[in-house]
């Protein structure tokens, strides 16, 4: 694996390569996760899942992302739908002229239709690209399965003092008011589950499912009707 923001050219090869993208997101993630929760597990998933396939390079993470559910709460950073999709289109085109495959690695919910416009459209201008999600079971924004993954990965970024559950309501069930008012119509410590007993081992077990099941789709790389890779 060759992370490219610490390569020099001549490192690259000029034809061929696998190239994997992180994607996330400068939002809130509850009184306890930092901003930067989303592009921390995107990289790190990106990386590890690089280190198990040959010749891969990681890009630099793209950190803003499609947040506008989360824009009632101070600190967070939205590019949009429109931005986000032409930092994916153009992302690609510049790296078509070297790589041969381009996975972007997304760890924001709120990307993914901006993902399925761009990577659908790309797709259909010939370009070898898909998309892979960094989703985890259990809580939605914030909860258990997210602060274990960050006690994993960056334990001195956890305020764990300040963990406490916000709204446990499913998701589904949430949906047409996150719509309608943002998170903060709903959660208003930014919460979306509860992240009461995550653990460091944990979130290290919820991560290597995920970095297993995306070598997995890389390496089948059979993209569906919206360019997310399949496993099956």
């Amino acid at each position: 694996m060759t992370e490219l923001a610490r390569a020099v050219w001549t490192e690259v090869p000029a034809a061929g390569s696998l190239v994997l993208v992180p994607v996330g997101s400068t939002e809130q993630h509850g009184p306890h996760l930092p901003f930067t929760t989303d592009t921390v597990i995107a990289r790190a998933v990106a990386e590890r899942t690089a280190a198990d396939l040959p010749g891969a390079l990681v890009t630099p993470a793209i950190a803003f992302g499609n947040s506008g559910e989360h824009a009632g709460f101070p600190g967070t950073i939205s590019i949009g739908h429109e931005a986000l999709r032409l930092v994916l289109i153009e992302t690609m085109r510049s790296l078509a002229l070297w790589a041969d495959r381009v996975v972007f690695v997304n760890g924001h919910g709120g990307n993914v239709r901006t993902l399925e416009n761009a990577v659908t459209m790309l797709r259909a201008e010939g370009h070898h690209v898909a998309w892979t999600p960094c989703a985890f079971p259990g809580d939605a924004h914030a909860g258990r399965s997210e602060t274990a993954v960050m006690l994993h990965l960056a334990p001195d970024q956890v305020r764990v003092a300040a963990a406490a559950a916000g709204n446990t309501r499913p998701l589904a069930e949430l949906m047409p008011e996150l719509v309608n008012g943002g998170v903060r119509s709903v959660a208003p410590n930014g919460v979306l589950g509860d992240p009461a007993g995550a653990s460091a081992d944990e979130g290290r077990d919820l991560l290597d499912a995920l970095v297993t099941a995306t070598i997995r789709r890389i390496s089948r790389f059979a993209p569906d009707s919206r360019g997310r890779l399949v496993t099956a």
